[in-house]
């Protein structure tokens, strides 16, 4: 289960989706964001479909790279479609059974709703996948730095939100080998009832919080040694300059917006 985490990966390449400047990629994955929630009819979705098929081809990702970071999120795709499909309300009854009520309105809603978390996933999936975490701290810090006016950590900020999301793979890999190392011990974390499993997963959430804080304390202490102070004074090898490539995107991603909204 844990390794089919992808969130927070990085996969190289020389890609024109890994060129991009990461102050660009934030903000088309902004603007991609908010077109899938702006999604409204069936063309609307295919057109999505067809954009993100032909974004994780020009991003050389492989598709079971992309797709593995479903697996995890499954259960939840899964829920989310029996609960809109039982709980919509429509005219077109196709289902009915005690209070079990199944509409034609409510099934699309259903399936709408779950392509929506779908593409939500495979797009920010993508930015990280394509991105290295320093590429992402400096765009982040770029993008969030207009907010110094406030005295706002835009440094700080960016430097917590790409450390956090480094150590996910890191923390799904630890879970992963302190839960073989508990179940070659005897222990059984599939078996029993939920109350029974959540009791079983004492032994693997203490080790693991355990390992976390020795993790963080290590990390401090490496970046206290390197004569790290926060963003002060802080110069960079690269340069971040947006070049026609991502202006060539920036007005692709726009176009396939004002598509969307004309869909609608």
């Amino acid at each position: 289960m844990f390794q089919n985490m992808t969130l927070g990966q990085y996969y190289p390449g020389s890609s024109a989706l890994h060129r991009l400047d990461p102050r660009m990629k934030i903000g088309l994955t902004t603007l991609y964001i908010a077109g899938i929630f702006m999604l409204r009819g069936w063309m609307a979705y295919a057109v999505v479909t067809a954009f993100v098929i032909a974004i994780a081809a020009v991003s050389g990702v492989p598709p079971k790279v992309l797709l593995r970071g479903l697996k995890p999120i499954m259960y939840l795709v899964i829920f989310t479609f029996i609960l809109n499909l039982f709980s919509s309300t429509g005219e077109t009854v196709l289902f009915h059974w005690w209070i079990i009520r199944v509409t034609a309105e409510g099934m699309m809603q259903a399936f709408q709703l779950m392509a929506r978390l779908v593409f939500l996933v495979l797009g920010t999936s993508l930015l990280t996948l394509t991105t290295s975490p320093i590429a992402l701290t400096d765009g982040l810090e770029r993008v969030l730095s207009p907010l110094k006016v406030i005295r706002f950590p835009a440094h700080e900020l960016a430097m917590m939100m790409t450390i956090a999301l480094r150590f996910i793979p890191t923390l799904m890999g630890e879970a992963d080998r302190i839960m073989k190392a508990q179940m070659a011990r005897g222990a059984d974390f599939e078996s029993g009832n939920l109350l029974k499993r959540a009791r079983a997963m004492v032994p693997l959430l203490v080790p693991l919080f355990v390992s976390a804080f020795r993790r963080a304390d290590e990390l401090g202490l490496a970046m206290e040694a390197r004569c790290y102070h926060g963003g002060e004074g802080r110069t960079r090898m690269r340069q971040l300059r947006c070049t026609t490539r991502d202006y060539l995107a920036l007005c692709i991603t726009a176009a396939w917006l004002a598509l969307l909204i004309v869909l609608r």
